[in-house]
């Protein structure tokens, strides 16, 4: 099935017309996630350290294991 050059743009425009909306929805998502992890670590900042410390160690004994 061969498409001609003009088929092939309204293909592209019609996924591009799909696809940006979609985009930008998880553009937004990811904003307000780093929003409420910023808000969190900075009311938080303890334990926040110790998950961090907490989370490192565990890394290097399954590192270490090799």
């Amino acid at each position: 099935m061969e498409m001609n050059p003009q088929q092939i743009q309204d293909r592209a425009r019609e996924i591009q017309e799909r696809i940006v909306p979609q985009i930008e929805e998880a553009r937004r998502n990811l904003v307000d996630v780093n929003t409420r992890v910023v808000s969190f670590i900075r009311a938080n900042p303890g334990t926040c350290l110790l998950g961090a410390v907490a989370v490192g160690f565990l890394i290097g004994k399954i590192a270490s294991r090799r």
